[in-house]
């Protein structure tokens, strides 16, 4: 957040944990990283063990489908400008999205 302050960028915060994505706004989000669900996933939460969320055999929909009922799995902060997003960790990520 503060290297979005410090170059004047608007933001729109959406806590994810209130207010899960859905299934689309999730797909469109990992589109825009250019990642894929298991990219993004939290393997070190209690859900990811208690879904078995470690079988291969699971696909990229049903993987997007647990985590948007469980958003504690979705890796955080995610920043979204335009047409991109990145992974907010570490937080110098953000200025790719700000620097082009």
């Amino acid at each position: 957040m503060e290297i979005l302050k410090e170059n004047d960028v608007d933001t729109e915060i959406i806590l994810y944990l209130e207010t899960p994505p859905s299934v689309e706004e999730l797909k469109n989000i990992l589109n825009k990283l250019n990642l894929s669900p298991r990219e993004i996933i939290r393997k070190g939460e209690d859900e990811y063990k208690s879904y078995n969320l470690n079988n291969e055999n699971l696909s990229d929909q049903e993987l997007i489908g647990v985590m948007s009922s469980n958003p504690k799995l979705i890796e955080r902060p995610i920043v979204v400008h335009e047409d991109r997003a990145v992974i907010g960790r570490p937080p110098e990520n953000v200025l790719s999205l700000i620097n082009n």
